[in-house]
Order: structure tokens, then C-alpha cells, then sequence
């Protein structure tokens, strides 16, 4: 059935269709041929046993001479039956054939062809049960020959009534039942092979069953005719003494080679142990990858010194009829090598299993001689507090696989840091600092592939190396998943703890010839991130930046983005804390890319500035913003203001002064806010002065923004003149401290003696506001009030809820279930035209 999620994405494309239907018809399919299977079995079970039971009935009937020669044929067939040939190459991988066939010539012609058959039945369970230990396959391997033998006396039967010679009819039934018996086998091992594959091929070699039909024909038709000149000439007690002594033969000559097919068996588990101890201690391996090539010379060893069908490791034992040995290949890992052959092949013997001990006892000491050779070197690269490679293992390893990189294989740098860990070691003691750092670094190491690499490099700094990329999208779909998997809460010492990443991202298309760089780059896209926090960028959810040195398509994306218009924009509410309502709302610009993905505010505003756009950027943000204030007030009267971020110095006339006045002369009910950055007022010439009082002659409102986010001074708030002044949301972080309070107030009467407002950003919860409200702070701006959102669903909000400063059932969780900021990031320092 379809799911409910295919169902909910929209209709199954034709691929993802065929590839439904496939796996349907597969599991149905190998569903069936596992019945077949198991009812073919159980028949074959049936009809041995039925035989067996037919034979001594048959036999209750006659003599005692019959007795005789059926308890010889027995031992003969059970003989016969521990001689095995396989008709492949490798022993007990494919089929093995016996041939209790031979003895069937001899044995019809005295006791009767339903007696034959059940004693042929009788000796192969006989020796099936001694070899394989397992009474189902032993009743099983009973129908089998009872099968064949029935098969080889039909044709027999019918050759001969077809007036074919009694020898070429013999050997005619004979290949009747190697085919029975080949067929049958090569049916049940291919329904066994493996869960999705009803054709897998069964190892044989054509000169192999040639050998064995050739075989097993010419040594019927011998024992045929060694048999067969009595009968014509002797009476029944010499046709008898003739059968029994033709059987007695058979087996003396069976059990003669069987002597030398066991003094073989010995010198192949010899020779495998000689060998496979060898190749064992030759192999070094000091990395956890080259457990697998190792882990497959150890199977190769164990599958030629005790022969087996198939060699694995696994975490446990296996079952009954195998036999297992622990060894250990990674340290803290117990695995057992587990030894399996197919039901009707001989069962393991205790010499296979001492093979197998001396193996695993070779392996174990191997391992334990690499991790002690290899341990000073593995502690000297391993940062001891998380386990992982610590700077000088990450830099050769970077330089390693760069050396050894195709030239189009792309790989990608992550640098990361953990926000605010100098508080965190401040409030809760170093000892719950060591444990968010283990716990984030085996939290990166479980979100990365097996062939990528993570180090901590620094006190809060990880770097991860992503290898085997295809593109910078694949990168940055990597990059969001490890951030997502690694800022999840984490409960530290009863306390909840939520991991704030800052993420530099640097993307290599090709091999490098100076791989260092890529780390410098990925440094710098981190720091860029702190830096847009620092401006007003998402204070409570990790965020990615992108280095763009390698992403020559941004400034063609970011052209193209000013050019035809195509920025997006957000608004989020300014309140007043003495009505509770909002009556501004500050204009973020947003734009996303569909190949490289969103771009930073910080990140867009550096861009356009190195392109000579910066003005036609902040052009295109004011018009939307104003035009958003238009639309708001219809709907609510009681907005007044939008604000604006830009550089001091695009003010002046010559720049977007002019612009700025017409704007807002053409919407004389909204006021227009100029929000400068603290930083773009460093310095203030004659000029930038007369046309900031200009601008405020005219109704145009001067804000400064960020104040407090740097090296902020008392100096700023007198440089240029002003309407509002906005504290950053660093000076507000813990208004618990009585500092924080005084600065709080200190700036507030400032602001009532030098006349301007004052409004307190990143404000997160009712008790910021109300900490603030008892201050005597009478602005302020913060997810609390409203995250920023797009020109349709600030409508929205105003329509619902006019100005009403909080949202019922809507506040801000400073939790990471925001979805991330991922922006591309210029190095050098930017001044935002807009942040979240």
C-alpha cells in the first residue's frame, strides 16, 4: 500500500512507481518460493520416511536372507553416502552429490524395487543423521534418495521395456538420478540464498559434473555388471552370496577412500592454518576502516582452514549446528566469527572448531599488538576530554584527503562554535562545561558520515571535514542536518541546557594547492555569524554561514536580486511599554537564492557593497518598507513609524539624502525612521552633521542603533543628533544584575534630558518586559512582541489583533525549534542594512 505520506507529497512519480511495484512483486514472489520451499521439504520428508516404512514392510514378508542383504545394503549406502563430491570449486560452498545409487543395481534385483528404495532410504538417514546431526535433514535427505532411486527404477524400467541393452540402461538411470538429486538441491540452496534473490547463482564447474555424472553412471553400470553374470547360472542362494559379497566390496573399497579423503581434510586445515596465521600477523592496520579489509582476510582464513559455506561476523554466536569464536577487532567490541555450512553438508567436528580458536586467538593478539603500538600515537592525536581528533590529527587529516581527492571531488570545512560557553562554565561550573562539550562532540560524531571527519580544535571549537560532496547544495543540506542533530536541549546536571552553534562553512570544488586557506575561510563565515547575531540576527537558534570565496555565482545572484526587485521583506513590531501597543515596526530585508540558499542580511549588505549597490539596495528596502506602513495603517490607524537601516553616510544628499526626503513627503502620515549603526557613526564630519539635523527639520527620525554592541561610549550619543536611541540586546541579557540595571537607567535619563526615546531590543519573555517596565524603560522591541514577518501576515496580525503589543498563546521559546538562518557570509565587516 501506499503510505499516507507518499500520499500527502502529491502523486508517486513513475520511477518511485515501477520501484513500488517491483518490491511488491519481490516480497509476494520470494514469499511464495519460501512456501514452495518449505511444502517441498516437508514432502520430501514424507516420502523418506513412507519409503523407510514400505521397505521393512515389504521385508516382514520375506526372508531371512533378505534381512541379511538389506542390513549389508544399509551399512553399503550409508558408506557410500560419507564419500561426498562437489560439483563446484571451493568444498562445502556448492553442491555436494553422493552415491548411493551405485549400490541400487545390486540390491532391486534381490529384495524388489519398493524394498531397494526404502533400504537406500534407511542408509542414507543412517549416515545423515551421523553428519549432519540433525534429524530434518536427515529424514530430508532420505526422501531425497528415495526420490532419485524411484526416479532411476521408472526409467530403468522403461529402457528396458523399450528393448534397450540392461547396460546402457543402467547407465541411463543412473544420470536420471544425478539429475533428480542435482536439481532438487540446486532448487532448495537457490530458495536459501538470500532474501531478495530467487535466481542466485549455485557455484558449480562444468568439468565437475561432468566428472560426477560420468562417474556416477560408469561405477553403476560396473557394479551392475559385476553383479549381474551369477544370475543367469547360479540358483538363488549364489545369486544371494554374490549380492552380498558385490555390497561388501562396496563398502570395504568406500571406506578405504573415505580413510584418504579425511587424511586431506587434515592437510587442507593444516595448510589454511599455516597460511591464514600468516596473512593475519603480515596485515597492519591502524584505522577503524581497515578492520573491514581485515575482518575479510580473517574470513578468507576461516573459510579455507575448516571449510564453510559462508564466514560472518556477528554479534552473536549463531545458530546450533555452527561453531563461533569471540574475537575482537575494535577495542570495546566483541564479535563472533561464526563458521556455517548448509544442513546437507557434514557437520562441524571438533578439530574445525579448534581450527577456529587458533584463528580468532591469532586475530585477537594481532589486534591487541596494534592498539598497543598504536596507542601513543592515538592518544598524542585525540583531545582527551571528547575522544576526538584534536588539531594536529584534523590538519593532517584535512591535507591527507585533499592529497588524495579527485580533482572534480568536492569536500567542505565546518567550523564550529559554541555561543555564550563562557557564561555557561560561569554559572554552572567547569565540570558541567566539560560535559556539554563531550556531549556535543558525540553529538557531531553520530551526525556525520562514517567517511567524514570531526575535531575539536579549540575550548568551544569544532571543525568537521565533509568529503565525497557533489555540490555546495549538498554541503549546506549536511551542514543544516549536523546543526539540527546537534542543538537539541541537552540535560545537564538537572539543568536543561540549549547548544547555540555559530557555523562557518567553506566549500572546495577541487584539490587545493594551499588546503589551509579552507579553514582561514570557514573561520572567518563563523565569525560573520557571530557578527549578524551581534546586529540583530536570530539570538536563540544556530545559525550557518557560507563562505563565498569559491561562489563565484553570488554576485551574479545578488545583481540580479537588486536589479529586478526581487528582495523580500520582514517587519517586526516596535511597542511601548506604558500603552502595551505597538506604534512602529522596524523593516528587515530578506532574499534567498534556489542554488547557494538564503543570504544574511550582513551578508547581502556586504555583497552589495563591494558591487557599488548598496544605495539601490537600501533604496528598494525603504520604498517596500514604506509602502508596507501604508498598507498597515489603513488597516490600523495607529501605526506611526517605520524604521530603516542604513550607513551614515548614505544620508547625505549626494547619495540617498534627496531619495529619503521625496519618500517620505510622499507619505506624510507615516513617520520615516533612519536607523544608523553605531559603528557608521565613528566619525562624524561637518556635513554629515547638518544634513542629519536636515533630515529631523523635516520630520525625518534619526535612531542609533546597536548601542552597547561593541565598544560603545557616552561619546556616541552626543555625535550626531538623534530621535531614538535602540540598546543592543547584549546590555539586557541578565537583568537580574544590578549593573545592568543601573546602565539601563543611566541611559534612560539621559534620554529624558537630551531628548530622545529609548528602545530596548531582544527582548524574549514577559519577565525581560516586566523587569524593564519597572525601570522605567518605555520602548522596546524582541521576539516577545513578534518574530518578523512578511507584509501579508503583519496584515494579517493587525486585522486580529490590532496593536495589541502581545499575541495571545503566541510568545517567544527561546528553544532552537526556529527553522535556521543559513547565509553567505563576506569576511570582511559589514554594517546590515537589516537582520532578523
Amino acid at each position: 500500500m501506499i503510505s499516507r505520506a507518499a500520499r500527502g507529497r502529491g502523486a508517486l512519480s513513475a520511477p518511485e512507481l515501477v520501484a513500488l511495484c517491483t518490491t511488491l512483486w519481490l516480497v509476494r514472489r520470494n514469499r511464495l518460493w519460501d512456501g514452495l520451499r518449505r511444502a517441498g521439504f516437508v514432502i520430501f520428508m514424507a516420502y523418506g520416511i513412507a519409503a523407510i516404512v514400505g521397505a521393512v514392510t515389504h521385508l516382514f514378508r520375506g526372508t531371512i536372507t533378505d534381512w541379511v542383504i538389506a542390513a549389508i545394503g544399509v551399512v553399503c549406502v550409508a558408506a557410500l553416502e560419507s564419500y561426498r563430491f562437489w560439483v563446484g570449486g571451493p568444498p562445502y560452498r556448492s553442491l555436494s552429490f553422493t552415491l548411493p545409487v551405485i549400490a541400487l543395481p545390486i540390491l532391486a534385483p534381490m529384495l524388489g524395487d519398493p524394498a531397494a528404495v526404502g533400504v537406500l532410504a534407511i542408509g542414507t538417514a543412517v549416515r545423515a543423521i551421523a553428519r549432519t546431526h540433525r534429524w530434518s535433514f536427515s529424514a530430508y535427505a532420505s526422501g531425497l534418495v528415495g526420490v532419485g532411486a524411484t526416479v532411476n527404477l521408472v526409467v530403468f524400467h522403461a529402457l528396458r521395456g523399450a528393448d534397450v541393452a540392461q547396460v546402457m540402461a543402467v547407465l541411463i538411470a543412473a544420470v536420471a538420478f544425478v539429475v533428480t538429486i542435482l536439481t532438487v538441491e540446486t532448487g532448495r540452496r537457490m530458495s536459501i540464498a538470500a532474501p531478495w534473490v530467487f535466481d542466485a547463482a549455485v557455484p558449480t564447474s562444468p568439468l565437475r559434473v561432468a566428472i560426477v555424472f560420468v562417474g556416477a553412471a560408469g561405477l553403476t553400470a560396473l557394479a551392475s555388471l559385476w553383479n549381474n553374470p551369477a544370475l543367469p547360472y547360479f540358483d538363488e542362494s549364489v545369486q544371494a552370496r554374490n549380492a552380498l559379497v558385490v555390497l561388501l566390496l562396496l563398502t570395504l573399497v568406500t571406506v578405504a577412500a573415505r580413510g584418504s579423503v579425511r587424511l586431506a581434510n587434515m592437510r587442507r586445515r593444516f595448510n589454511g592454518l599455516i597460511r591464514g596465521t600468516a596473512a593475519l600477523n603480515a596485515k597492519s592496520f591502524s584505522h577503524a576502516a581497515d578492520s573491514e579489509s581485515f575482518a575479510d582476510l580473517l574470513r578468507r582464513a576461516v573459510g579455507e582452514a575448516i571449510g564453510a559455506e559462508t564466514v560472518n561476523l556477528r554479534s552473536h554466536p549463531g545458530d546450533p549446528h555452527d561453531i563461533a569464536a569471540a574475537v575482537t577487532l575494535v577495542e570495546g567490541q566483541l564479535l563472533f566469527i561464526v563458521a556455517h555450512r548448509d544442513g546437507m553438508d557434514v557437520a562441524f567436528s571438533r578439530d574445525d572448531q579448534l581450527a577456529l580458536n587458533a584463528l580468532a586467538h591469532t586475530t585477537d593478539v594481532v589486534v591487541q599488538t596494534r592498539d598497543d603500538i598504536g596507542g601513543l600515537t592515538l592518544r598524542a592525536n585525540t583531545d582527551p576530554l571528547t575522544g576526538l581528533p584534536n588539531y594536529g590529527a584534523f590538519q593532517e587529516a584535512l591535507a591527507n584527503i585533499n592529497d588524495h581527492r579527485g580533482y572534480s571531488e568536492a569536500l567542505a570545512v565546518l567550523f564550529l562554535d559554541l555561543d555564550d560557553f563562557k557564561r555557561l562554565n560561569d554559572r554552572l561550573g567547569h565540570q558541567a562545561g566539560d560535559d556539554v562539550l563531550r556531549a556535543l562532540g558525540h553529538r557531531l560524531h553520530l551526525a556525520v558520515r562514517p567517511f567524514d571527519v570531526v575535531a575539536r580544535v579549540g575550548g568551544d571549537e569544532f571543525v568537521i571535514i565533509l568529503t565525497r560532496l557533489s555540490s555546495l547544495a549538498e554541503a549546506k543540506l549536511l551542514a543544516e542536518s549536523i546543526m539540527a542533530a546537534s542543538g537539541e536541549p541537552m540535560v545537564i546536571d538537572n539543568t536543561t541546557v540549549h547548544p547555540l552553534l555559530s557555523i562557518g562553512l567553506a566549500y572546495s570544488a577541487h584539490r587545493e594547492t594551499d588546503v589551509s586557506q579552507l579553514v582561514v575561510d570557514a573561520d572567518r563565515s563563523m565569525l560573520s555569524v557571530k557578527e549578524s547575531r551581534r546586529s540583530g540576527g536570530p539570538a536563540h537558534e544556530s545559525s550557518i554561514s557560507i563562505s563565498d570565496h569559491r561562489s563565484p555565482q553570488v554576485n551574479d545572484s545578488v545583481i540580479d536580486a537588486i536589479r529586478e526587485n526581487r528582495l523580500e521583506m520582514a517587519y517586526q513590531p516596535i511597542v511601548s511599554l506604558v500603552t502595551s501597543q505597538i506604534w512602529a515596526f522596524e523593516a528587515l530585508v530578506r532574499f534567498s537564492d534556489p542554488e547557494i540558499g538564503s543570504l544574511s542580511p550582513p551578508a547581502l549588505v556586504a555583497k552589495a557593497k563591494g558591487l557599488g549597490l548598496l544605495d539601490d539596495l537600501t533604496r528598494q528596502v525603504a520604498e517596500k518598507a514604506m509602502a508596507a506602513a501604508a498598507a498597515f495603517r489603513l488597516v490600523e490607524p495607529r501605526i506611526l513609524c517605520m524604521t530603516v537601516n542604513v550607513e551614515a553616510m548614505q544620508v547625505l544628499p549626494e547619495r540617498l539624502g534627496i531619495f529619503v526626503e521625496e519618500l517620505a513627503h510622499r507619505y506624510p502620515e507615516i513617520s520615516l525612521c533612519l536607523e544608523l549603526n553605531e559603528r557608521s557613526v565613528a566619525r562624524v564630519s561637518p556635513a554629515l552633521r547638518a544634513q542629519v539635523d536636515h533630515l529631523r527639520d523635516i520630520g525625518i527620525l534619526i535612531a542609533l542603533d546597536d548601542y552597547g554592541s561593541e565598544d560603545s561610549s557616552v561619546d556616541s550619543l552626543v555625535r550626531v543628533p538623534m530621535d531614538i536611541l535602540k540598546i543592543d540586546k547584549s546590555l539586557v541579557d541578565d537583568l537580574d544584575d544590578v549593573r545592568q540595571q543601573e546602565v539601563l537607567m543611566a541611559l534612560q535619563g539621559f534620554g529624558d534630558n537630551l531628548e530622545y526615546s529609548m528602545i530596548v531590543e531582544g527582548v524574549e519573555d514577559e519577565v525581560m518586559a516586566s523587569h524593564l517596565t519597572r525601570l522605567g524603560i518605555r520602548g522596546a522591541q524582541g521576539f516577545h512582541y513578534g518574530t518578523p514577518q512578511s507584509t501579508e501576515d503583519t496584515l494579517a496580525r493587525l486585522e486580529k489583533h490590532g496593536v495589541e503589543a502581545v499575541v495571545p498563546h503566541q510568545p517567544f521559546v527561546p528553544e532552537n525549534t526556529a527553522p535556521p538562518l543559513v547565509s553567505l557570509a563576506e569576511d570582511n565587516d559589514a554594517v546590515a542594512v537589516s537582520g532578523p
